[in-house]
Order: structure tokens, then sequence, then C-alpha cells
């Protein structure tokens, strides 16, 4: 019996084409992947990587393998689906990732109600960026993700994935108090030429989200401070040594020496759920969607967009 975490990192180099893309996208590092790959070699007592000229290819014993390890996973999803469907209730573990924000603007409240309304039911979560998150679901990490693209900044989700819009969130410029531009109705991108940015580090959505906003228009953001916890943010605009722009779920209380003002054209970003296609049927994904949709916090984020 071939071990199913290894036949995933196999399938992973299968899918992004190298060692280390597969291992960004699982979550290891390049060795671990290569670990486990040199072991099923010695379950098989098959060559599975053809390395030659610093690229690696997968040789015909590993293709069968990839694929065998594509029907051997959809096999175990069906099957769990029809146990749950017997039970006719969410039964089991369902494992939901999500990013920062939303876990605070609505997820977790979604948790509790879940937990609430079904004690077969035992839910975990992993707080991950939506890139690691849509790659735990593909890989049967996780079961449901909750995921955010900008409008200029859209995922790209893979063929094995469903996937349900949740609503809309809008980003406003967060500015200190003294700022010149703190009173303004509206700020434009042009009005920020020029500035100290506070933001993500590169590789974070929300740092190509930026990056991308303001590029499109001839304009480069001075990103001085790169942060990747919000509260972190919010803390280095309240001392006056930059500006941001941040979307308001899970923004939280902000101190009085910060303002925000809305951005014209005002960005946003869109938040949906994904999961795997062969799981539609399972109880406890329905119930999952159910609680994320029921506790999503509307009008009190931003307009959905038309």
């Amino acid at each position: 019996m071939f071990d199913l975490n290894r036949l995933r990192a196999l399938r992973a180099v299968a899918t992004h084409g190298s060692v280390t893309r597969a291992a960004a996208a699982l979550g290891y590092t390049p060795s671990a992947v290569s670990q486990q790959i040199a072991k099923l070699e010695r379950e098989t007592g098959s060559p599975l990587l053809d390395r030659q000229g610093g690229k690696v290819g997968l040789t015909p014993a590993a293709w069968l393998l990839a694929e065998a390890t594509d029907e051997v996973t959809a096999v175990l999803e069906r099957t769990r689906s029809r146990l749950e469907e017997q039970r006719d209730q969410p039964t089991g573990q369902l494992v939901l990732a999500t990013f920062p924000t939303a876990c605070r603007g609505f997820v977790a409240a979604s948790l509790a109600d879940l937990a609430g309304r079904h004690r077969a039911l035992d839910c975990r979560l992993v707080e991950c960026d939506p890139h690691l998150a849509i790659s735990l679901v593909v890989r049967g990490e996780a079961d449901v993700a909750v995921v955010h693209d900008w409008h200029n900044t859209p995922l790209t989700l893979p063929a094995s994935l469903s996937v349900t819009e949740l609503g809309e969130d809008i980003a406003d410029m967060l500015l200190p108090a003294g700022h010149p531009l703190a009173d303004r109705d509206l700020v434009t991108p042009y009005d920020l030429r020029g500035e100290r940015w506070i933001g993500h580090g590169p590789g974070a959505m929300c740092h190509e989200w930026l990056v991308r906003s303001f590029s499109d228009l001839g304009i480069e953001p001075d990103l001085a401070y790169k942060v990747e916890e919000f509260e972190s943010q919010i803390a280095l605009l309240a001392a006056g040594l930059g500006v941001a722009m941040l979307p308001r779920l899970g923004r939280g209380t902000l101190p009085s020496t910060v303002r925000v003002v809305p951005m014209d054209p005002a960005p946003s970003r869109r938040l949906s759920a994904v999961w795997r296609s062969q799981a539609d049927r399972r109880p406890a994904v329905h119930a999952a969607l159910a609680a994320l949709r029921g506790r999503w916090p509307g009008t009190n984020v931003g307009p959905a967009r038309a």
C-alpha cells in the first residue's frame, strides 16, 4: 500500500512542474517533498523523477502514479460523502482555511454556529494566505476555504474546485490625523503620489493588489514599511509614519489619531468560499457554506459588485 501523502507530493510535482513550486503549493520545504518522493521510489522500486540539465521531469512510472492519485482521492472523497449522507447529518472532521481579517470579521462566528448546531461535527481552522488555502483544499488537507481576490488581482482556481461568492469588501485610505489629506471627502490615487506606504510585503496578495493599483496608472508606491498584520499597520499609522489602504472587514476600532477617507474609485475585494467539487454532496460542506453565508456582514462591509 502506497503512502497517500507521498503520492500527493508526486502529484504536486506533476501539477506545478518542479519540486520547488510543488513545495510552495503544499506548504512544505523542497527538501521535504524530495524526501517524500525518494521514499515513494523505494516503495515502488521505480525511478520517479528524471533530472537533466537542472530540470525535473516525471518518468512514465511517475505519471502512472500521479493519475492513480487522482483516482484514489476521488474515491475517498465520494466514500466520505456517502457515509455522511447515510447518517443524513454533518459528521466527522471539517477543516476550514481562511485569512486573518475574514476570521475576525465573520468566520469565527460561523464556526461557533456550526459547533452549536452540529454536535457530531468536529470543526478545525487553519489561518493562512488565500494561495496556500487553495492548495490545502486541493490536496485534501482542508475541506472549505474562504479566500479573496481584488478587482485587479484575480485568483486562478484549479478546475477541481467549486466556488461561491460570499460578498464584497471595500477598502479605504487610512491616514494619520495630521495628514494634509485627512479631512478630504475623497482621495484619488493621483493624490497619493510621493507618499510613504505601509503594507504587506512581496508574495502576499494584498501587496500585488497595491502595487498593481498604482502601476496601472504609471505610479510606483514607495512601500517603506512591509508589515503583515493589519494591527501593526494601524500602529504605524497612528504613529504618523505613513499611509495605508485597508479593507473594512475585520478592521476593528481605529485609534483617534487615524482618519479614514474613501477612495475614488473605491477599490474592493471579492470574498468567496471554495471546496472540492468531489465533495459537493457532503452534508458537512453544505452546513459550512450555510454558516458562512449566514454570518456574512453584508452592507456593513461594502456593496456587492454588480
